[in-house]
């Protein structure tokens, strides 16, 4: 299907963007990848397209306790990026090029992504598992929100009318281990299951799933992960069942933390 019609506007300047934002029909483009197809099918019918793309908010920055990710961030950019080679950040490296295909990475954003929130989007597991925050801001101001408290429900996130993502925000902790694993849907790429996972050497862990429920979300951390997955809330519809997926679910965790210990191992 075609798009209905709409207006396109291009601001120079965040402030421009966030401006236009508050038209409550208006809608961010980032790189389209989530967006346009909706609109193809009139799911979402803006009347306003506020292309953010000449905003400047790609940047990767690594500093000495954090890793600063720009919204507009590609995947190919965090595939390939030389600050994301430590074993701690392996997990945004590896998820990244594990999605979609070819086109996808180069136009799909960081920023787009979390804010469409798809229930089997690969990269809110790694957000959550690294405990990484959310920077936003609207005309007025500016917030911070954890991932934990980001992703709602299906394609439901906490941004408020106006607000666009500007950067996400990651702790950096030495020595620590990271890795993504998922078992995709052999068409469209998607997860069936995937989890992150993140260890320390203090051995604290965190892993969180997606595909496999409402919203990605994070596993108890005073339990094990697989326990935690029996009484896990766990959907099921005609491309995995229920408890196929909780099964499947399971294996990705198990990899998941293998790799994030081997990571960590090369971190000593």
């Amino acid at each position: 299907m075609i798009p209905a019609a709409v207006e396109h506007v291009r601001p120079e300047t965040l402030d421009e963007a966030l401006d236009a934002l508050t038209d409550p029909e208006a809608k961010a483009l980032a790189g389209g990848q989530s967006l346009l197809p909706v609109m193809k099918l009139r799911i979402v019918r803006p009347s306003v397209l506020v292309d953010i793309g000449r905003l400047g908010l790609g940047g990767v920055q690594l500093g000495d306790n954090e890793l600063r990710l720009g919204a507009l961030a590609t995947w190919d950019t965090l595939e390939s990026a030389p600050e994301l080679k430590r074993p701690s950040l392996a997990a945004l490296a590896g998820c990244a090029a594990e999605i979609g295909d070819l086109q996808v990475r180069n136009r799909g954003t960081l920023g787009g992504s979390l804010a469409h929130a798809d229930p089997a989007s690969d990269m809110p597991a790694v957000v959550l598992a690294l405990g990484a925050e959310v920077v936003v801001r609207d005309a007025r101001a500016e917030r911070k929100l954890s991932a934990e408290k980001f992703f709602l429900g299906p394609f439901t996130t906490a941004l408020a009318p106006g607000e666009l993502i500007t950067e996400v925000v990651f702790p950096l902790v030495e020595g620590s281990g990271s890795a993504y694993a998922k078992v995709e849907h052999p068409a469209s790429g998607f997860a069936l299951a995937g989890a992150a996972a993140h260890v320390t050497p203090d051995g604290k862990r965190s892993v969180a799933v997606t595909g496999v429920g409402a919203h990605p979300f994070l596993l108890p951390a005073d339990a094990d992960p697989l326990d935690a997955l029996t009484e896990a809330e766990i959907y099921g519809d005609r491309f995995a069942p229920t408890e196929y997926r909780r099964h499947l679910a399971g294996v990705v965790v198990r990899r998941a933390l293998d790799r994030a210990r081997e990571n960590m191992e090369k971190a000593a």
